[in-house]
C-alpha cells in the first residue's frame, strides 16, 4: 500500500531498497527555500542496520501490509517462546532473539499482539502494564527523601528495575513494558 512521505510514524514498518524497514524517528521540515520534507531514521529488520533518508512530500512510500495476531503465552524452551492462537488454538512458535529483553515479562497466559509479515512473525507488543512481584529490594535508609530517590530492585522475572523507598520484597507493583520502569504499588 502506498502512503505519501507526510504520513509515515514511528513505529510503521516500509519496504524501501528492497528491505524492510522500522521507522524509529520522523521529522516533517518546511524549509523557508524548497519544497517540504520528512527527514526519517530507519532500521532494517534482517540487516539490523540504520540508515537516514529524506523524502519529498509529494513521494510515495511503500508500506508494508502486515497482520496482526494476538496470541495467548504459553511456555518457553531453550530456543523459543510458545503462543497459542485463541482463535484457532494453533501453537506458533518464535525465536528468543527476536523477542529479547521482552521475554523476561512474560507470564502465562498473557496476552500479546505479534505483527506478521509473510507469514513470519516480525516485532511483538506487550501490554503497556503488568503485574509483577518484587523478589529482593535493598531496606530503606532512614532520612531519605520520597521524591527523589530510587532504590534497586530484582523482580521474580529476573529484571532489575528501580522502585521507591517503601517498596518491600513479596510487594506486588505495575511496570510499564515499554520503558520498565515501576508505576505504582498494587
Amino acid at each position: 500500500m502506498k502512503i505519501s512521505a507526510n504520513e509515515i510514524r514511528v513505529g510503521m514498518l516500509l519496504e524501501y531498497k528492497n528491505d524492510l524497514w522500522e521507522v524509529l524517528k520522523t521529522q516533517h521540515v518546511k524549509p523557508g527555500k524548497g519544497g517540504a520534507f520528512a527527514q526519517v531514521e530507519m532500521k532494517s529488520l534482517n540487516k539490523n542496520t540504520k540508515i537516514n533518508e529524506r523524502f519529498r512530500s509529494n513521494e510515495s512510500i511503500e508500506k508494508a501490509s502486515v497482520e496482526e495476531k494476538k496470541l495467548s503465552y504459553s511456555y518457553e524452551d531453550e530456543e523459543n517462546y510458545f503462543f497459542i492462537d485463541p482463535k484457532s488454538f494453533e501453537q506458533i512458535n518464535i525465536k528468543k532473539s527476536l523477542i529479547g529483553e521482552k521475554g523476561k515479562m512474560l507470564s502465562e497466559n498473557l496476552e500479546i499482539s505479534v505483527s506478521f509479515y509473510d507469514e513470519n512473525p516480525l516485532t511483538i507488543q506487550l501490554p503497556n502494564q503488568i503485574n509483577c512481584k518484587v523478589d529482593t529490594t535493598d531496606v530503606a535508609l532512614k532520612g531519605q527523601t520520597v521524591s527523589s530517590s530510587y532504590k534497586p530492585a530484582i523482580l521474580e522475572n529476573g529484571l532489575k528495575i528501580q522502585v521507591p523507598p517503601f517498596i518491600e520484597s513479596g510487594d506486588e507493583i505495575i511496570i510499564d513494558t515499554r520503558t520498565i520502569e515501576y508505576i505504582k504499588k498494587v
